[in-house]
């Protein structure tokens, strides 16, 4: 299972207090990872795993998985971003 970076689970435990108090919120999970020296599909992989851990982390939490949609986007051009992330879209 990937591992989630130690100053990533402080504000995963926020939003999971977010959704917790407002059961309207759902959110959208969008795993990235680069290519490396791998395959277009491995990073697709990879950014799926990320994703998942993510999603995994906040079901811990007691985030149903319902309220909770990902997507893996692989090696997308991430501009100025970092590739190896996971973005979190909150709607309502």
């Amino acid at each position: 299972m990937q591992q989630l970076p130690a100053d990533a689970t402080n504000a995963l435990s926020e939003l999971a207090g977010r959704m917790k108090n407002d059961n309207d919120l759902r959110i959208q999970l969008m795993g990235f990872a680069s290519k490396g020296n791998g395959s277009g599909s491995q990073a697709r992989r990879s950014s799926l795993f990320r994703a998942l851990a993510v999603r995994t982390f906040l079901m811990k939490e007691g985030i149903r998985s319902t309220r909770m949609d990902v997507r893996a986007l692989g090696e997308t051009d991430a501009g100025d971003m970092p590739s190896d992330r996971v973005d979190i879209v909150v709607r309502k």
